[in-house]
């Protein structure tokens, strides 16, 4: 294991990965990036992995917006041999009540001055696009057909092999267990493998980057929430778009290979479990059908837990810590870190490196929410 580097990420998640590959192809050297698990073994490797445009707020209009241009072309630009299979079928987004409705039709302007093309649809519309769903209860529908679903699995593999191949040190199974920090400024890392010196360091940990962050007395304000996910046997394809209710509190997705992903959002509370209940299984099973009736006898194949790192306004934090000199924040995505993986990892490595940023990332700065300058995004599920 090297002794000395000039960058440390931890966390070997999409975040991670893509920031180590965009500071290498701009020229970094000596990044060495610490995954305690195996890669993929934390949320990046438990997500429903879905792309969408539709937000309600300016910047995470924008950060999906670029980062859907980069999965268009993320098979060339990471000179990918295999596919990460980012398919476009869109997000149809189910209004339920008045309020949502009527927030649909903000996001939808808003989205529309950011040159995104969503539209709000009738129900009967939404039949042209989803003609088995029980419209019974829905109001209206946002739709764009430029959203879409990319498979996790071969987009991690994508970067960490970009990575490498420009030079990045992948150690997996290595655990930071200390930040040696002196006079306020970052000089290394304790790891269960040895010490790596170094002068900058990237918390990118995910539900855990609040307890690396305390290994140098750095505050980052997010909390671990638990969100279940199943997959059912795989069927004929039928259902080309992702279908999602914040109010119905559902999302769900039919897989190239036929199988439907689906989950929900829980009660909020503080869990690092990824145990998987009974009790999801139930729920999501009566969700899935009310929307989709032909559901009802797929049968089931896996279930799983997965942590979003819930940030207070859920929205990423992005840029450096406020108490030590030398450490980078990109964590609190609250539930939407590979999909704003892509960009996170361009934007981070523009910041590091102290270039101009594609998009301005000053209002995800840690110090917002000791401003009270928070920006909340009603569009989470």
């Amino acid at each position: 294991m090297k002794k000395t580097a000039e960058m440390v990420i931890i966390g070997g998640g999409i975040s991670g990965l893509s920031t180590a590959f965009n500071l290498a192809s701009r020229g970094m050297k000596d990044i060495v990036l610490l995954e305690k698990g195996f890669l993929m073994s934390g949320s990046t490797g438990r997500c429903g992995a879905g792309v969408r445009m539709q937000w309600g707020t300016e910047m995470n209009c924008a950060l999906s917006k670029a980062t859907c241009e980069i999965f268009e072309n993320i098979n060339e630009i990471l000179d990918f041999e295999g596919d990460t299979e980012f398919e476009q079928g869109g997000y149809l987004l189910m209004a339920i009540t008045e309020k949502e409705e009527e927030q649909f039709k903000k996001n939808i302007e808003l989205q529309h001055s950011l040159g995104i093309p969503s539209e709000l649809l009738t129900p009967q519309e939404a039949l042209d696009i989803v003609p088995d769903l029980n419209i019974e209860g829905i109001r209206s529908c946002a739709f764009c057909a430029k959203d879409g679903h990319a498979n996790p699995f071969r987009t991690m593999q994508a970067y960490a092999e970009a990575a490498q191949r420009h030079g990045v040190e992948i150690y997996t199974y290595t655990e930071a267990t200390g930040i040696d920090v002196v006079d306020g400024k970052v000089k290394g890392v304790e790891t269960n493998r040895g010490y790596i010196s170094t002068d900058k360091i990237l918390i990118a940990a995910g539900a855990w980057s609040q307890h690396v962050g305390e290994l140098a007395g750095v505050k980052v304000p997010v909390r671990p929430e638990r969100h279940e996910i199943l997959v059912t046997e795989p069927v004929n394809r039928k259902l080309e778009p992702m279908i999602m209710s914040f109010a119905g509190n559902i999302y769900l997705q039919q897989e190239p290979g036929g199988e439907f992903i689906m989950g929900f959002g829980p009660e909020p509370h503080e869990s690092y479990s990824t145990l998987s209940t009974w009790e999801f299984v139930e729920e999501m099973c009566k969700k899935a059908y009310h929307y989709l009736p032909y559901l009802k006898n797929i049968r089931i194949v896996r279930q799983w837990a997965g942590l979003y790192e819930m940030s207070p306004d859920a929205q990423p934090i992005l840029g450096k810590a406020e108490e030590v000199e030398g450490i980078y924040l990109a964590t609190g995505f609250s539930g939407h870190g590979f999909m704003f993986g892509p960009i996170t990892g361009q934007l981070m490595a523009e910041y590091i490196l102290g270039l101009p940023t594609t998009l301005p990332i000053d209002k995800l700065d840690v110090g917002r929410f000791d401003r009270g300058e928070l920006i909340f995004e009603p569009a989470v599920v």
